[in-house]
């Protein structure tokens, strides 16, 4: 990262923010939109690769909590951040802004029994609604 000016490398991290933001919704969303959307005879939340694309994100998620790891977006983000001069966190992204919105701090084993939660109540949503293939 030597070669990036400070201006790109905060753009670049701007945009990596942006890209969190829209994975963070689409897992958020898209779990609520399966059983709306079958209830709602939608026939998109039976999509196979939309719905394989979600199981395997969430899954990827809970997966990084259980290793303690930081979501590789946000390990970038931050690195960004620091060439260029801003202030970086030391959380996840999850972490970090859910303290920031509600000013509710946590264990990191809350956030890890959070992400495995949700996982599951996507794996579920697997079979309940399950995807088909094809037209």
């Amino acid at each position: 990262m030597t070669a990036l000016s400070p201006a790109l490398a905060a753009h670049l991290a701007d945009a990596i923010l942006l890209l969190h933001v829209g994975i963070v919704v689409f897992v958020l969303l898209g779990a609520l939109a399966i059983p709306l959307g079958a209830w709602r005879q939608w026939r998109w939340v039976r999509g196979f690769r939309w719905r394989l694309t979600h199981v395997l994100l969430m899954a990827g998620i809970a997966l990084q909590a259980w290793l303690g790891a930081l979501c590789p977006l946000t390990v970038w983000e931050q690195a960004l951040r620091e060439r260029a001069g801003q202030a970086s966190y030391g959380d996840s992204f999850i972490a970090h802004w859910l303290a920031r919105l509600i000013f509710f701090e946590a264990p990191w084993s809350l956030f890890v029994a959070a992400y495995t939660g949700f996982a599951l109540l996507v794996i579920a949503a697997w079979f309940a609604v399950p995807p088909r293939r094809g037209r």
